[in-house]
């Protein structure tokens, strides 16, 4: 199913023996035969299909994203580390998410409305350039319905969108959650996540309790080839172990990027993979 107009999301279903069960966060290796291999983060997780979610950026995306019902892909993983969503239980959840980022963040809102008793407020803050680049807009509706505070945000005005205009770490300030009792997971652009951990923890939350997703490029996802390399961790095996200030960086030039369950990357170099068939969703 088409959700924007170079974004996909479709289906895979196992040919062969499946893979294991992922969880909300981790992510796979998808495989265009003659297109590439790209890492791609479980926007859906079923009991007998994965839900992938693609935007086209290269030869191997595109090529995955004009795959068409019945089309065989190769499927390995998966990999990373997860959300760890049930460490938050008692607690309210805060989900902040920049264009494609809200993808990865899906199976998080999904799975704390399956538990909803565990959770208290459940916030989500999503931002996209544009009203049409926003991804799972349908699903936005439903989930305010189910309780779910969702405020959306769009970089610049167009004359057919009334919400917020702005980026999504300025919804933070605004958003009703109880900092001292909340855990956020945050995925988007780099910068997008800093300035959002930035807001979060000036809003009071602990920085142990704001957990992101970075990207690099990687070709293998098993923690050999190196690519994914941050200071003495591999991002596609590790993740990262808290959100850090680093007291050596410039004031005012903080990273704010340290908690990361979940891992996603960028496209690498192709591997050898698993069958899947994939087929795409029925529209909503």
């Amino acid at each position: 199913m088409r959700k924007t107009r170079d974004t996909v999301t479709f289906a895979l279903q196992p040919v062969d023996k499946p893979i294991v069960t992922c969880r909300p966060g981790q992510f796979i290796m998808l495989y265009a035969f003659g297109g590439g291999e790209v890492p791609v983060s479980v926007s859906g997780i079923g009991s007998a299909t994965l839900a992938q979610t693609v935007r086209a950026v290269g030869a191997a995306t595109n090529a995955l994203c004009a795959a068409e019902p019945g089309h065989v892909v190769g499927v390995r993983g998966p990999y990373g580390t997860d959300w760890g969503l049930h460490a938050a239980a008692g607690r309210d959840v805060v989900v902040v998410a920049g264009g494609i980022g809200l993808a990865p963040l899906r199976p998080v809102l999904l799975a704390a409305l399956a538990q909803r008793e565990w959770f208290g407020r459940i916030v989500l803050l999503a931002g996209a350039r544009s009203p049409a680049d926003l991804i799972f807009a349908s699903e936005l509706t439903l989930w305010r319905r189910r309780g779910v505070d969702v405020q959306a945000t769009i970089d610049q005005p167009v004359r057919e969108w009334n919400g917020h205009v702005g980026f999504v770490s300025q919804l933070i300030g605004r958003a009703d959650f109880n900092p001292s009792r909340a855990t956020a997971f945050v995925c988007g652009p780099e910068v997008m996540m800093r300035l959002s951990a930035k807001a979060l923890m000036s809003r009071g939350m602990a920085p142990h309790d704001i957990r992101l997703s970075l990207e690099r490029n990687m070709p293998c996802g098993i923690g050999l080839c190196g690519h994914c390399q941050f200071g003495p961790l591999l991002l596609c095996r590790d993740g990262l172990s808290s959100v850090t200030h680093e007291p050596s960086w410039p004031a005012g030039n903080h990273r704010y990027l340290r908690r990361v369950f979940a891992t996603s990357a960028r496209r690498g170099a192709p591997c050898a993979s698993w069958s899947r068939m994939a087929r795409r969703a029925s529209a909503q």
